[in-house]
Order: structure tokens, then sequence, then C-alpha cells
């Protein structure tokens, strides 16, 4: 047992240094810069601030709506003359301004049913940017374990083909000697070429699982991880999956969020019923025009005229003079106008609903039906969750047994190999018996290092799903 240890240390750490040209990342580096670059949580974040955007769009409705008017323009043919009302043929200007003020006073509630259906709506989604992140922590490690995994397989393999390659020199050796059986070293040239496939293929698996760490990371350059000199000791999960499914259902955002959005819509019933309810606002405004056809008549003076009646006198006709006041026109200055025109008006408008074909009632329907759409989505994810706890707790179990039974089974496996090795070499057993006992240790050795990343794995995942903090 001492001397796989050593093997085994040699293989997860010792051989990985020669893969250090450049400096890697380590998981804490990498759940960073996903957070950082992550493309799916940067689209969470925009959602939160929508959600919290409406909130307060939503608040802001009851201050009272304040709204100013200001027309200017030049008007040409037959009109009325907005300041005399008379019917008119010729060119003029005109001007309006006014200024508005409503407010709702009472609309069956709607909107502090509406402010607290969007701060729900808001905390939710706050809780969904949350529940992303830690989805996102939970998929970097698992892909930051899988490189890990794929490179410690990729070194096993070449530690193979290693062995092989040594074997084939020798037997090669014996062959152009003229010794030993010449179907020896064809057979290890077969076998030589299995090892050299298994490279190619680990090869394969580790940029793969490379370029989903990059993925997650959201970067266009190939992704190093760190070398760590020693995995995390091989203990029982100290919870049952029934305490782990608790936990989750306290300490996940993703129950949370959908539970405020449970809030958000029994709100946005209370404010479908608020059709029913007769609506009260006040209102008040102010208005005022001008008109360049107003103008002012001011007395200048008195001249005599005749007024068209004659007296006799003696027999002679006189006309009869009499003073007329002359008049002069003066424009009305614009500022005059504007504050002469003046005209307000305030009052109470109140709207009563008797009949709306029916769309407060399926307003009110639909949002029931929404309702209860978002208590059964989250029953449906607690579901899924216990079922992926249970999973993952049987796999975890199932690596952890497995893990001390390929521990025990490499250990007979390497000591069968090194008979066979001596036997090998001296001559006295075959070389299909040799191969037979390398690969039996060589799947071993895969097997023994698959079982130590799937129990590493699965505890990450629970730990997750209890809404612990995981690192390595």
């Amino acid at each position: 047992m001492k001397k796989f240890i050593i093997i085994f240390l040699f293989i997860t750490t010792g051989l990985t240094a020669q893969n250090t040209e450049k400096p890697g990342l380590s998981l804490e580096e990498c759940i960073q810069l996903a957070r950082e670059n992550n493309i799916n949580l940067k689209r969470s974040d925009l959602q939160a601030d929508t959600e919290k955007l409406n909130f307060r769009g939503t608040k802001s409705q009851v201050l009272p709506a304040i709204n100013g008017s200001y027309t200017y323009a030049i008007n040409k043919g037959r009109s009325i003359d907005p300041y005399s009302n008379d019917v008119i043929d010729q060119q003029f200007n005109y001007s309006n301004a006014g200024l508005g003020l409503s407010i709702q006073v009472f609309n069956g509630f709607e909107l502090r049913n509406s402010i607290q259906r969007d701060r729900y709506n808001m905390e939710a989604a706050k809780a969904e940017k949350e529940a992303a992140k830690q989805q996102l922590i939970l998929e970097v490690t698992l892909a930051y374990f899988q490189v890990l995994n794929n490179r410690d397989l990729l070194n096993l393999a070449k530690l193979r083909l290693e062995s092989t390659n040594q074997q084939t020199n020798r037997i090669k050796t014996l062959n152009d000697q003229g010794e030993g059986n010449p179907a020896d070293y064809t057979d290890i040239k077969g076998q030589l070429n299995n090892d050299q496939s298994a490279v190619i293929g680990a090869k394969n698996q580790l940029e793969q699982s490379k370029l989903n760490l990059a993925q997650l990371l959201n970067m266009d350059t190939e992704v190093y991880v760190e070398e760590f000199q020693a995995m995390p000791e091989m203990n029982k999960y100290e919870l049952s999956s029934e305490e782990i499914y608790s936990e989750s259902l306290e300490n996940l955002d993703v129950f949370d969020g959908q539970r405020l959005r449970i809030n958000a819509a029994e709100e946005d019933v209370a404010v479908a019923r608020s059709l029913y309810s007769p609506e009260v606002s006040l209102f008040a405004q102010l208005n005022t025009n001008y008109s360049s056809l107003a103008s002012l008549l001011n007395e200048s003076g008195t001249k005599v005229v005749e007024t068209g009646q004659f007296i006799t006198i003696d027999g002679t006709s006189y006309a009869v003079q009499g003073n007329q006041s002359q008049f002069s026109q003066q424009d009305i200055p614009y500022l005059d106008q504007l504050n002469n025109n003046l005209s307000s008006v305030a009052g109470v408008s109140v709207n009563i609903p008797i009949f709306n074909g029916f769309r407060a009632k399926r307003q009110v329907s639909l949002k029931k039906i929404r309702l209860e759409d978002a208590r059964l989505e989250l029953e449906n994810t607690k579901n899924d969750y216990l079922k992926a706890i249970k999973q993952a707790y049987y796999d975890m179990n199932t690596a952890y047994e497995n893990y001390f039974v390929l521990q025990d089974q490499v250990a007979s496996y390497e000591e069968s190999y090194r008979v066979n090795e001596i036997r090998f070499g001296n001559g006295v057993s075959n070389l299909v018996e040799y191969i037979i006992a390398k690969n039996n240790l060589d799947r071993s050795r895969v097997n023994l290092a698959n079982a130590k990343y799937e129990f590493l794995i699965r505890t990450k995942i629970l730990d997750y799903y209890r809404g612990t903090d995981f690192s390595i």
C-alpha cells in the first residue's frame, strides 16, 4: 500500500510539472474571471437592473402629474379670430399656453398593489441573480476539476506509453539478435499503438475540458490551471440526502426567487381586481392665449362733424353738427395678453366602471392562472432538486465505496504486473500474460483516478445544494 501511495502521488503531482510552460489559474481565480466575464451572469445583472427600474417607475406614480404646453403659430386664410371670435380672412399670429396638474386619489388600491408587486419582482430578480452566481460557481468548479481529472488521465496514458515503449525497445533488440518469439515483437508493437491512441484520446479529452472551462470564463485563449500538491481526503459525507434537501430549501437563492415571484403574482391578482373599483382623481388647469389681431382703441381727441340732421330757421335748412371722439388703434403687448387672458379650472373626476366587456373578470382569471403556474413552478423545482440531490448522493456514495475497492485492486494488479514483468524478462512467461497484467493495472489506475474525482465532484455538487461555500 505504501508503494501505491508513492506511485499515486507521483502520477497526480510529479508528472504534471512537465506542463508548466504558462502559469496556471487557481479555482478562485477562475471563479472570479467567470463572475466578471460570463455572458449569462451579465444578462442576469441586466434583468435585475430592469426590475429595479420598473419598481422605481411604479413607485413614482404616487406623485402628481404636472404638464405644460406652449404653441406659437401663423394662420392664413379664413378662420376664427381667437381674440374676438369673429370670422376673418387674413393672416395673423396666435399663441396658446397651458399648465395642467392631475393626481390620483383612489383607484381600488391598484397603485399600492402594483408597487408591492414590483417590489417583489425586484427582490426576486436579485435572488435570481445570486442563484445564477451560485450556479456559475458550481459549473466552473466542476469544469475545473474535469480539467484536472483529464490531465491526470493524460499523464497515466503517457506513463503507460513510456512503459510499453521501453518493453518494445527491449523486445526489438532481442528480435534483432534472433532471440525470442518474433510474434512477441509484433504483439508489443500493437500494444504500443493502442497506448499511443490512448494518449491521443486523452489529449483530446483534456482539450475539450479546457475549452468548456474557457467558455464559462468567456475567454478566447487557452486556459491553464495551476498545480496542486494533494487531493482532499476521502471522508464520508456528513449529511444524509434528506438533510441536504432541507438545507437547500432554506439556503438556495433559486427557491427564494421563486417564492418572491409567487408573492408578486398574488399582488398582480389584487391589481387586476382594482378594475372593479371606481377611480377618483383631482385635476387643475391654467390656460392663456395671444393673438396678433388683439388691439385697444384709445381716445385721441374730438372733431366737429355733421350729424346728418337738419333744422329749418326762417325757411332756411341748416345741417346739425356735433363733436365726435377720435380713437387710435394700439396693439396689446404679448405678455399683457397672456396675463389678461388667464383662465383656470379645478375639479374632481370620478370614473365608475359599469360594463367593460368583462375585461376585469378576464384579467383577474388570467392573473390567477399565472399565480397557480408560479406555485407549480416552485413545486416542480423542488421535485427536480430533490431528485438531483438523491442522484448526486447515490453517485457520491458509490464513488466513495468503489474508491477503496479500486485501491485494493490497484495494489493487487501492481503486484501481479511486477511478477509478470520479472517472469517475462526471464523468459518464464509469454508476452500475452505480460500485456494482460499491464492492461489490468492501467485500467485499475484509470478507474481509481476517476473514482477519486467522481467523489470530489459529487461532494462539490452536494455542497452547492446545501448553499455552502465550496473550494479546493
